[in-house]
């Protein structure tokens, strides 16, 4: 599946979930990683879960398996390593503390939705 695709499945599943401040950044350029980093806030962690969940529901239906999950109930930052695409969901003050947007202020913003 093209990265652009999945791309738009997770921020579609994270939309779905009313998570805030979706922001897509595009770090082909800067790393070999992955090519996306998908960042989203949740309201409690609980929301924070819901989220990731419904993002790991979502790319299965398509095909894709999660290379990795890390985090889940009660904590505040979920992330999903599907390969092309990294999920960060935080909470807001995790979020606010790591500031890993930062590392890739330098990167084109590919999307970025204010809910």
């Amino acid at each position: 599946m093209q990265s652009e695709k999945l791309r738009d499945i997770v921020v579609n599943a994270m939309d779905d979930m009313k998570a805030k401040d979706i922001n897509v950044l595009d770090v082909r350029e800067r790393t070999s990683v992955t090519e996306y980093m998908i960042v989203a806030s949740g309201t409690s962690n609980r929301h924070v879960k819901s989220i990731a969940d419904n993002v790991v529901d979502d790319v299965k239906k398509s095909g894709i398996r999660p290379l990795g999950i890390e985090g889940g109930a009660g904590s505040d930052w979920v992330l999903v390593d599907l390969g092309d695409i990294v999920v960060h969901v935080m909470m807001p003050a995790a979020r606010e503390f790591y500031d890993l947007e930062r590392f890739w202020i330098d990167g084109p913003e590919v999307v970025e939705e204010q809910s």
